[in-house]
């Protein structure tokens, strides 16, 4: 761990080391092969309050400083990435509230994640995935009501979730500017959830469609002025992915560790296959790029900190380290050979829970897209 944390960052870091260690790196296994959501884990996580990390203070949160966030987050993630990216979620959905909400609807909100509930952050569709613009789903006001009607898909949290943060268009003529955000939440007449998606990896965490069939809300519950809804989600992308980022590291670093306590038993040819310069120079390069993933997700969270613009840097730090995490994992597997392809051994799963990290929260594509026109700008 090489991000520089406080002293109560510490404190806390190890409690959560101890309870990924103790209560979720074994445990896991099996939801990993049944695709079942650990109740208890998450029950645990929320004892902890590990699932409010993002809630700010002022609305009663942790307080967490981001870089001992961060440390927090990659630990979870080297215990399973599943864990860390269902917890994580809580953050995704309160970041567009937080940004474009006002007072009563970051408050309650809040509470909700507080009481032990879950958010969800729902703008993919079926044939707007990193188009986000091209969405279908519509919100035509009625009154004093929205009626909301469309189908998300690959959202995370959406079976478990206490809210939903929607994009929806209310002007369709005027493309990204005509779209909007609303605050649906839970039991509202016309919102359901599709069934569990049968995902390669990151199974402890719970992706599904969300389906808005005539879904009446009042106008109180749109996310700041119509038409603000796209320039609140792409916000919203640029903070969630530095937080991919992280949990992409927590991945790379359990990958590291398992091929280094791998090499250091196995013998062939009389000597420790860590002891062959083939093997250090795989675990170097494993450990120069994890440490650079982790130094650009640091500069991302300093220029945010300070009110920065950091959508190129958090972009990079994304897209580096998806990159990143996927080789790892296939470094991983390589050096136990044929035990790295069996499930007996960690590895295999690590190299599935890898690759979301290329796919996820924008595509690596397209966040060379916008590095690429970041540069080209200037």
């Amino acid at each position: 761990m090489s991000y520089i944390i406080s002293e109560d960052g510490k404190e806390l870091l190890k409690d959560v080391r101890d309870f990924c260690v103790n209560e979720v790196k074994e445990q896991v296994k099996e939801y990993d092969i049944s695709g079942e959501w650990p109740k208890e884990i998450y029950d645990q996580a929320i004892e902890m309050q590990l699932h409010m990390m993002d809630v700010p203070e002022e609305y009663g949160g942790l307080g967490l400083d981001h870089m001992d966030q961060a440390a927090i987050v990659e630990q979870i993630a080297w215990a399973d990435a599943g864990v860390a990216v269902t917890l994580n979620g809580n953050g995704l959905a309160l970041k567009p509230v937080l940004l474009a909400g006002n007072e009563g609807q970051k408050q309650k909100c809040c509470d909700i994640i507080i009481n032990g509930g879950f958010g969800s952050f729902a703008l993919t569709e079926p044939n707007a995935g990193c188009d986000a613009g091209a969405g279908k789903t519509t919100a035509v006001r009625e009154g004093d009501e929205y009626v909301l009607n469309g189908r998300k898909c690959f959202i995370t949290n959406a079976s478990v979730a206490d809210f939903f943060v929607v994009t929806a268009m209310t002007a369709k003529d005027q493309g990204t500017k005509g779209i909007s955000a609303f605050l649906v939440y839970k039991g509202t007449p016309g919102l359901s959830v599709g069934n569990h998606e049968n995902k390669m990896g990151i199974r402890c965490s719970t992706t599904s469609d969300v389906i808005l069939e005539d879904v009446r809300i009042p106008v109180e519950n749109r996310l700041g002025e119509e038409g603000t809804g796209f320039i609140t989600a792409m916000k919203t992308l640029d903070l969630a992915r530095t937080w991919c980022a992280v949990i992409g590291v927590g991945v790379a670093q359990r990958c590291i560790d398992e091929a280094v306590a791998y090499s250091k038993q196995r013998v062939q040819f009389g000597k420790p296959i860590c002891k062959n310069q083939a093997i250090q120079f795989k675990i170097a390069d494993m450990e120069i790029r994890t440490e650079a993933s982790r130094q650009l997700i640091a500069h991302s969270i300093r220029l945010a900190d300070m009110g920065l613009p950091f959508s190129k840097e958090s972009a990079a730090a994304k897209c580096f380290t998806g990159d990143s995490v996927m080789q790892t994992a296939i470094d991983a597997v390589q050096i136990l050979g044929g035990y790295g392809y069996s499930r007996e051994y960690p590895v295999e799963k690590l190299m599935r829970d890898a690759k979301i990290f290329q796919i996820f929260e924008g595509t690596n594509e397209i966040q060379r897209m916008v590095v690429g026109r970041a540069v080209i700008g200037k």
